[in-house]
């Protein structure tokens, strides 16, 4: 079931308003993914603190106006949900103009960030947290480098 305003885990409760709902949202995106709540929970704290020190005052209010039912709007995507890519590596590819993160086989990338380090530091952490491997290519698609995370 996914999180809100009014129903959300209570280790949550000690964030401002605008940290805990971005909280609410990536954990709401990572159980979509299949993350387990203990797992979940923790790490989108972590993430909403960092973005919010981040974020700049457009990217605050839009999470700000952040409606209830937009919090919980992934759960109506659930069919589009894949599971079955939680036991897949993670790749860092080449993307347009900068660097994406993306599952084997996922039908588009997780994320997409300008910079590589940047693109390599979140798929070590989806890598890491699925226990999976990461395969990070070059610009031209070789592979660089091959990690793995299995348990």
């Amino acid at each position: 079931m996914p999180w809100d305003t009014t129903d959300y885990p209570s280790s949550l409760k000690n964030l401002d308003t605008v940290t805990r709902k971005k909280a609410i949202d990536i954990a709401n995106a990572m159980l979509d993914e299949g993350y387990d709540e203990g797992r979940a929970i923790p790490i989108a704290t972590s993430q909403a603190k960092e973005w919010y020190n981040n974020a700049d005052e457009k990217e605050i209010n839009k999470v700000k106006q952040m409606r209830d039912d937009e919090l919980r709007a992934r759960d109506d995507n659930a069919e589009n949900s894949r599971p079955e890519l939680m036991e897949k590596e993670e790749h860092v590819i080449s993307y347009k103009d900068g660097w994406a993160v993306k599952t084997q086989n996922a039908k588009q990338a997780a994320a997409v960030y300008d910079k590589k380090e940047d693109a390599i530091k979140r798929a070590k952490e989806i890598a890491q947290n699925k226990g999976t491997s990461l395969i990070i290519h070059k610009q031209n698609g070789d592979i660089q480098e091959q990690i793995n995370y299995s348990k």
